[in-house]
């Protein structure tokens, strides 16, 4: 489900208008987010740590607003919820684009994401079955505690999905950490939602599955 919001009378119509016309508009972001009670709580309980921290994040994007905006056909809409596009590695050291189905309950989450992943990992298929806006794409780098990241982008498809990525989790003085990166279109997202994102996130982070 989505709904049209008229830029003629959003609050934000100046940025829009002024970032639309960018060649790139997109712009980034990567932080340092605590994963500590997360990493422990998933081992714990015997649950992906991937998968944990990917619905987390999912549940964060979902209440922040602005990430759940989008530009269709020249047409600003904000959508009600917004799924997950993870890169899903396979043993072949290839990966696939695959499409999780957002549940804010993180048992529901899993119920629906561990057979599509399955689904990836059996195929060789780079795109997934359902694609669509409502999506954030995400990738999961865990081999390089990365500082900064860049996106291929093809410029003339107009895109304004979210990305992120997740980097190797690093230990410091008992404490886990790892770098996120996030990646948004100036023209939906200011650097203040990104921050409310992270900040939120983070919160999600610390607390048990």
């Amino acid at each position: 489900m989505r709904k049209e919001i008229n830029v003629e009378t959003w609050y934000r119509k100046d940025h829009f208008e002024f970032f639309s016309k960018f060649d790139e508009p997109f712009y980034g972001i990567t932080a340092k987010v605590d994963c500590t009670e997360t990493y422990h709580t998933a081992k714990k309980n015997g649950h992906s740590f991937f998968l944990s921290y990917l619905h987390k994040s999912l549940v964060a994007v979902n209440r922040t607003v602005q990430f759940r905006y989008r530009i269709v056909d020249g047409k600003l809409y904000e959508y009600e919820t917004i799924d997950a596009s993870p890169t899903i590695n396979r043993e072949n050291g290839t990966f696939g684009f695959s499409h999780l189905k957002y549940r804010e309950n993180f048992e529901d989450f899993l119920a629906l994401a561990l057979p599509a992943i399955e689904k990836v990992r059996n195929s060789n298929r780079l795109m997934p079955d359902e694609s669509g806006e409502n999506v954030i794409h995400c990738s999961a780098i865990p081999w390089i505690d990365f500082t900064s990241i860049s996106h291929a982008r093809h410029y003339a498809y107009p895109d304004s999905c979210p990305k992120i990525a997740f980097g190797k989790m690093t230990s410091d003085n008992g404490k886990l950490f790892m770098p996120v990166s996030v990646h948004v279109h100036h023209a939906l997202v200011d650097g203040r939602h990104v921050a409310q994102f992270l900040e939120t996130f983070q919160k999600l982070m610390q607390e048990p599955l």
